[in-house]
């Protein structure tokens, strides 16, 4: 909820004005290092968002083969 509320405050000048900034102060030749750290990060969370769910789905089918015993 937090989140939609800080969302709808950016418009697109906002956006564009945020984004050119950020291409002053890291240049041109660092904000491809920065989105490629930031992939990886999105990827590593993913991945381990979707390990946790497998955990849960395995010991949910374990809890519900002892009860069918």
């Amino acid at each position: 909820m937090y989140l939609s509320i800080i969302c709808g405050m950016f418009g697109p000048q906002e956006i564009i004005i945020i984004l050119v900034i950020v291409l002053l102060l890291f240049g041109g030749r660092k904000i491809p290092e920065l989105m490629k750290g930031f992939g990886k990060g999105m990827k590593e969370f993913k991945k381990a968002t979707s390990e946790d769910d497998d955990d849960d789905q395995t010991s949910e089918k374990k809890n519900t083969e002892k009860i069918n015993k």
